[in-house]
């Protein structure tokens, strides 16, 4: 019988962690074979809506601190990237703008910013990974597995990224960066640049903070010198640009309380200078690219953020967490003619020749509120209460010739909810439980769809649905820095209503009728054992989850991912070890996932998975190797990714997606010169060649989607701290 318990509720925004920044530091990866140092109780997740400490949890729980990101970001340059090299069961990164079928165990991750979702759960445009710099980031936090605890979205765990924080000293001080990147050839067309700054000031109980960012990206290169080929539709980070800016102001009503008020902007252009080439998948011939012109404007996105937040981690002996915020997101995809044959219309132009290109606009804003305290006369049972809400307006445009392709939906959820943990025998076992209640509306106008759907006329609704959210778990540590947990936990999502909406071609439709969005809920069941005690840091996971009714995407010959909702399971192993040498400073480490899906194929459904998940839908199982030295004015880390060969089964089975495997190897050194560090970092250092696992794994027949993975890039940077 299965443990239900809660959600945990949405993230506690920035600031409700804000006392653990101004603890000791934290390590590279709590609960991660990666981990540079052993984990401290001052550790504060705020993604976990607790200021209980991550051992006091039934969850994997792992963070990366500064020093861990900013070592990932020069050799990758994104913390999708960053998270993606240093957890094993996540997705490898395509290396493109747009973050289609990157998971994480299996299942889609919410990303968020101080807790803000960066998700449009309406119409997912998969650009929620590119929305600030890594630059303004202090930490990532990452809980894994499906939960509830952000609201929306977690169905394959959290990762959320917290800004920087107040200056802690009084006076001026910040932070400059300049670094180039190039090919391992030079080529003039593959050099970048990136310039940062950020300046801060403290002054009695009052500070602010204020930052911009500026990158120019070049084209790519495989390892065999080949521009690496674009994805004009979707997006690209290669031959782009991208400002930030990022903006904080806090002033200590008390002595604990704090109001704090943080605003970002986020914007990546492509340059518009390349167009591709196809490749040839018979002849293991990748998808390039050359000089030309695009048609259309450029894939673009745009972030825009505000938050305020009033926190108090001392009222009545109890931590108060309140944050209102607004987030504004346009994302505009690539112009194509024949491949997007959805957008011809022979009232406009003749077929085959009409240019289009879509847009996505999604404008949220919403609340947060929680308290926790330890129940007076019963100080061993802390509880948290709180109440979430969220409201979203999404739409998709074709922006060249002002058509609606997906209708303006209207999201709204409202979540009350409530958090216990019990702590016995002197905090050796601990129970941890509760439940949150979901309810969600959606609303969308008559509507009318494209020519290619028939024009269908489609009359309006407000489909709507309440469910209960529980997870739960046991945590039990007999010696300090040995625990042993197991957990259930529910997450969910709601489908992608977008996609189904632009897609009806009859008329007569009702969206009360016709639209199903009951809630995507996954199950999470977790058991998992640590050890952190002396130089071992060790960790084993084992999971599976399921999904009734699941959201699964199938790419259609235009190259355009449908969703169909079908059940999935899926399980996994997650093993890591690390481990402190005699040598000072110096560190191994090792980190294994072993995962494995499969979904009901059948027409129709009867309910019994019978085919593998594809690599759109699930990463491949992995083996990392690291080894890092830190210590006086000199750092280095090498680290090795092996993405292992895997042959999918099942009914539905193409054996033109069986997947070959391949080897990344990445180094790093840096030096402290007293004056700012010096450093230089390698992405895929032995300049191997591979196709990527997102082209090796779908659309076998498409030779614009055959794209190698990046070859040997070079990062040397200035990084200065005043």
């Amino acid at each position: 019988m299965h443990w239900r318990l809660l959600a945990m509720t949405s993230v506690a925004l920035y600031p409700a962690s804000s006392h653990a920044q101004d603890a000791k530091p934290l390590p590279d990866v709590v609960n991660s074979a990666d981990t540079g140092n052993t984990p401290t109780q001052d550790i504060v997740v705020s993604a976990a809506r607790s200021v209980l400490p991550p051992n006091a949890l039934p969850m994997t729980v792992d963070v990366i601190d500064k020093q861990a990101l900013d070592q990932q970001l020069a050799i990758s340059g994104s913390v999708v990237d960053a998270v993606a090299t240093l957890t094993p069961s996540f997705s490898p990164t395509r290396q493109k703008l747009s973050g289609a079928g990157e998971t994480l165990r299996g299942r889609s991750p919410l990303y968020a910013i101080n807790g803000i979702p960066q998700t449009t759960p309406l119409r997912d445009g998969s650009r929620d990974g590119y929305t600030i710099d890594g630059f303004f980031i202090d930490r990532v936090e990452l809980i894994y597995g499906s939960n509830a605890l952000q609201g929306v979205g977690g169905t394959g765990g959290i990762v959320n990224q917290v800004t920087v924080g107040a200056p802690r000293r009084e006076g001026l001080s910040g932070r400059a960066l300049v670094q180039g990147t190039a090919d391992t050839d030079f080529h003039g067309q593959g050099l970048g640049g990136k310039v940062g700054g950020l300046l801060q000031y403290r002054a009695g109980r009052f500070d602010i903070s204020a930052g911009a960012v500026y990158e120019k990206r070049g084209v790519f290169y495989d390892g065999e010198g080949r521009r690496v080929g674009l994805n004009l539709t979707q997006g690209e980070t290669q031959d782009s640009r991208t400002t930030s800016l990022f903006a904080r102001a806090g002033y200590a009503i008390t002595d604990t309380m704090r109001l704090d008020l943080i605003a970002s902007r986020f914007e990546l252009k492509g340059d518009g200078d390349y167009v591709a080439v196809a490749g040839n998948r018979l002849t293991g011939l990748p998808t390039s690219s050359q000089r030309g012109d695009p048609p259309g404007r450029s894939a673009a996105s745009r972030t825009e953020s505000l938050a305020l937040s009033l926190t108090d981690p001392d009222l009545a002996e109890g931590n108060l967490v309140t944050q209102i915020f607004w987030n504004r997101t346009r994302d505009t995809f690539g112009a194509e003619i024949n491949p997007i044959a959805t957008f011809q219309d022979p009232r406009i132009a003749p077929v085959g020749t009409l240019i289009d290109q879509s847009q996505n606009r999604s404008r949220k804003f919403g609340g947060k509120i929680s308290y926790e305290r330890a129940i007076p006369g019963f100080e061993a049972l802390t509880a948290v209460l709180g109440f979430d809400a969220l409201w979203d307006k999404t739409e998709q445009r074709l922006i060249l010739t002002d058509r609606v392709w997906v209708p303006p939906s209207d999201f709204r959820s409202l979540a009350p909810f409530g958090q216990f943990n019990l702590a016995l025998f002197d905090k050796a076992l601990r129970l941890a439980g509760g439940v949150r209640w979901e309810n969600v509306r959606i609303r969308i106008d008559d509507f009318t769809t494209l020519a290619t759907s028939n024009r269908a006329s489609v009359k309006g609704g407000t489909p709507a649905f309440q469910d209960a959210l529980f997870n739960g778990g046991v945590i039990l540590e007999p010696v300090r820095g040995i625990r042993a947990y197991a957990s259930y936990a529910e997450g969910f999502t709601v489908p992608d209503v977008g996609r189904i909406t632009r897609a009806i071609n009859r008329p007569g439709v009702a969206i009360d009728s016709f639209l199903d969005i009951a809630p995507i809920v996954s199950n999470n069941r977790e058991i998992g054992i640590e050890v952190k005690r002396g130089p071992v840091d060790a960790s084993t996971a084992y999971f599976w989850s399921s999904s009734d009714k699941g959201q699964l995407l199938i790419a259609n010959p235009g190259g355009i991912f449908d969703v169909q909702r079908l059940r999935t399971e899926i399980q996994g192993l997650e093993v890591n070890l690390g481990v402190r040498l005699p040598l000072p400073g110096a560190r191994l480490s090792i980190g294994y996932a072993h995962l494995s899906g499969r979904y009901d194929s059948d027409t129709p459904p009867d309910g019994i998975v019978d085919t593998d998940l594809d690599g759109t839908n699930i990463s491949p199982d992995r083996l990392n190797l690291a080894a890092s030295y830190d210590r006086g004015r000199w750092s280095a880390r090498v680290q090795s990714q092996f993405f292992l060969s895997r042959t999918f089964k099942g009914k539905q089975r193409d054996p033109r997606n069986d997947f070959g495997g391949y080897t990344v190897v990445d180094g790093t050194i840096a030096y402290d010169t007293g004056k700012g560090t010096l450093y230089l970092a390698a992405q895929n250092l032995l300049d191997r060649f591979y196709i990527d696992y997102s082209s090796d794994t779908r659309l076998p027949t498409d030779n614009f989607s055959y794209f190698a993975g990046r070859g040997r890039t070079l990062t040397l940077g200035w990084d200065v701290r005043f």
